[in-house]
């Protein structure tokens, strides 16, 4: 409940140098005081003092006071740095959820925040993506987020069409007053824009995803071509077993690296040729799965053998029905080049020696940037805003659509309204206890 005073541990479950526990709501002071030896100080000055729990000294810890509504949640917030030790943080939790506190859910500090408008939901899902980000890019997105640029996109959006609504609704309102060719142009002017912002946003959704999900490359390739050594070679370790055995690889191996700020998910598969062996051919029905769900494919071929050695991947598109980015790999040419390669476009390397791994690496950036290495990429939606964006655009094109029919000014009012109402979920500008749920329920306990 929103009124009850709640308490978690707020740092991951381990071992550490210290730990911190978070209390919130409006008996937070007192359920700390209850339990802490050393007076309690100046609001945002950590105390040091004591924790007891009937009558046991638990740990030596340093307490803060952030009172409301200047604090993460807007409410009464105490926290609380003690020794980072599994027992000892569990023990203090024990003692403050004995003094009334209740346990805290997933993300029901972040949760409190929104609902005290410490927060708009965009700036709220921010603190997720910050806490999970595996790339430079990736951070500076997140923190462009949380601090609001995302949502003043949407809030303009907002803006502009309470606008054209209130334009609208003044024609139903006084029916008397004719609309000028003028005017009608001005609303089909103003309704083309809102259509034209939707769709700007709408196209940050892919690089959203990359920069959360990182970019599925699959190394694809015959065996022996040395797939598992590429794999090592981009990653700077030996994550696979190379062997000079065809067939070694047998299952999906995954890692991830950081590509000029892209984090690329590297999947090392089974080498593709036809075989006998039951196992093997698992493996090699897995590769194919995972060229289905590939975003870019790393074509692995020997460059010292033919070409008729080397399997083509037998899937044209990629996930979005998109063509399919395939970077061509020549590995071995420290061995020498067939002369079926010589006027072949590819990459050629060495796992080997090394040779060739700088040019793989641009040609790898070119593909996953598409040639706009200094996009801005600090605006990008998620699934969630991507989906209420969609649903905006239906309605707007249908407004648009309505009023090229001609019909009857309250067609289009009403299509606008429910654009309105759409883009607001992206803020959380409506009633939806559902959508909440959903949204921090993603969160860990203790954010």
């Amino acid at each position: 409940m929103l009124f009850d005073t709640i308490a978690a541990i707020s740092t991951p479950f381990g071992e550490g140098a210290i730990a911190v526990l978070r209390l919130s709501g409006p008996r937070a002071v007192e359920v700390a005081r209850a339990v802490f030896r050393g007076g309690i100080g100046a609001p945002r000055v950590a105390t040091r003092g004591a924790i007891h729990d009937g009558g046991q000294r638990l740990d030596d810890v340093l307490l803060t006071v952030f009172p409301a509504p200047h604090s993460y949640t807007g409410e009464d917030v105490v926290e609380i740095a003690c020794h980072g030790g599994v027992l000892v943080t569990r023990r203090i939790l024990e003692a403050l959820l004995r003094q009334g506190a209740q346990a805290a859910e997933p993300g029901e500090f972040t949760q409190r925040a929104f609902l005290h408008g410490k927060l708009d939901l965009t700036q709220a899902e921010a603190v997720m993506d910050l806490i999970s980000a595996q790339t430079d890019l990736a951070l500076r997105a997140a923190n462009e987020q949380l601090e609001g640029r995302l949502g003043e996109r949407i809030r303009a959006l907002r803006e502009a069409l309470l606008e054209v609504l209130a334009h609208v609704e003044a024609f139903i309102d006084f029916p008397d007053e004719d609309i000028d060719p003028e005017t009608g142009e001005a609303l089909r002017t103003r309704l083309d824009a809102l259509r034209v912002d939707v769709a700007r946003l709408l196209d940050t959704a892919e690089q959203g995803r990359v920069l959360r999900e990182g970019v599925r490359t699959v190394i694809y390739g015959a065996p022996n071509v040395g797939k598992s050594s590429l794999l090592n070679r981009l990653l700077g370790c030996e994550r696979a077993i190379v062997s000079a055995r065809p067939g070694t690889t047998r299952d999906v191996i995954e890692e991830v690296i950081n590509l000029r700020g892209i984090p690329l998910r590297l999947i090392d598969t089974a080498g593709v040729r036809e075989s006998e062996d039951e196992v093997e051919r698992e493996g090699i029905a897995r590769t194919q799965r995972q060229v289905e769900r590939a975003d870019l494919v790393l074509h692995l071929c020997d460059a010292s053998e033919g070409r008729d050695g080397c399997p083509q991947p037998s899937v044209a598109h990629g996930p979005l029905g998109t063509a399919l980015p395939t970077v061509l790999v020549l590995n071995k040419c420290d061995l020498g080049t067939h002369a079926g390669w010589h006027s072949v476009d590819a990459v050629r390397v060495s796992c080997t020696t090394g040779e060739g791994m700088d040019a793989l690496t641009a040609a790898i950036e070119a593909k996953v940037f598409g040639g706009a290495a200094h996009r801005d990429w600090t605006v990008a939606i998620n699934a969630r805003h991507q989906s209420c964006l969609e649903r905006a655009r239906g309605f707007l094109d249908a407004a648009r659509s309505a009023f090229d029919e001609g019909l009857s000014p309250e067609f289009i009012a009403e299509e606008l309204r429910a654009a309105l109402d759409t883009a607001g979920e992206i803020v959380g500008k409506v009633d939806a206890e559902d959508l909440l749920g959903v949204i921090f329920g993603r969160f860990c306990i203790g954010k």
